[in-house]
């Protein structure tokens, strides 16, 4: 099956990713390509180890940030734009993606530096805004007609999507595909999109903004979320550190409380 807009996609995508950055106001600025934030924890003067990292996971590694002894500049974005922005010579000591193949093309494009290692997994679930007004009453055909919004298939969410959506029969028509999860959920929680395929880490951080409907044939089609230190690292000593945090104990403690699925 497609992924195939019914209508001209919404202009949803500022809106979107305000709704679902507002929690950074505070602490972000801006970066090619996605948002960012300094973690805090190293002495004056140490130079940062640069983490370029899928949307999904901004909530987790704010807080991780500040609990490592390693300083943190992240930039969060869907995974296949982090990968083109190395690409295009942007600085970036890990990274981060929220699938093995959009990994696996970085290190084929030459840009890892070592094995990649697995961290979390995640699934994806359907979410409206809390007071459902399109009475959307699960992943199915009361779909059909709706302002449903997901991610592109060239991102993890969006592949996800494609599987979910072929495995339970469904021919999905979105009125918009977004770059990243986030803006999807974005969409849902700014009233702008009836419906949305996030990750269940999205939907829980949410809270009770929006109502979660679970999708069966996700648990079949997992997310696998990777790292690797990148080829072009400045700072790979650092680099190592923090992925040695993150597969430690305390990492994998902070992933399970969002709701990752951990080894």
């Amino acid at each position: 099956m497609t992924l195939r807009p019914a209508h001209p996609a919404l202009p949803i995508r500022a809106a979107a990713a305000l709704a679902a950055t507002a929690a950074l106001a505070l602490t972000a600025c801006g970066s090619a390509g996605g948002s960012s934030a300094d973690g805090s924890g190293a002495s004056d003067g140490a130079q940062p180890v640069t983490v370029f990292a899928a949307a999904s996971l901004t909530a987790p590694f704010e807080e991780f940030a500040d609990s490592t002894a390693v300083q943190e500049s992240f930039s969060f974005d869907g995974s296949s734009g982090l990968v083109e922005q190395i690409k295009q010579g942007a600085p970036a000591d890990v990274l981060v993606t929220a699938d093995e193949r959009t990994m696996r093309a970085a290190e084929k494009a030459g840009l890892l530096d070592g094995e990649p290692q697995q961290i979390a997994t995640n699934e994806l679930v359907l979410v409206t805004p809390a007071d459902n007004p399109a009475g959307i009453t699960g992943f199915d055909d009361s779909l059909n007609g709706t302002r449903l919004v997901v991610c592109e298939k060239s991102v993890p969410c969006g592949a996800a999507s494609l599987k979910v959506a072929d495995t339970a029969g469904l021919d999905l028509r979105p009125v918009s595909e977004e770059t990243s999860v986030t803006n999807v959920l974005g969409a849902v929680t700014s009233g702008e999109a009836d419906a949305g395929l996030v990750y269940r880490t999205d939907a829980k951080n949410a809270g009770d903004t929006v109502k979660t409907f679970p999708i069966p044939a996700a648990s079949e089609h997992p997310s696998t979320y990777w790292v690797a230190v990148t080829a072009e690292a400045k700072n790979p000593s650092a680099a190592r550190a923090f992925i040695s945090d993150l597969t430690g104990e305390k990492g994998q403690n902070l992933l399970r409380s969002y709701g990752f699925g951990v080894q």
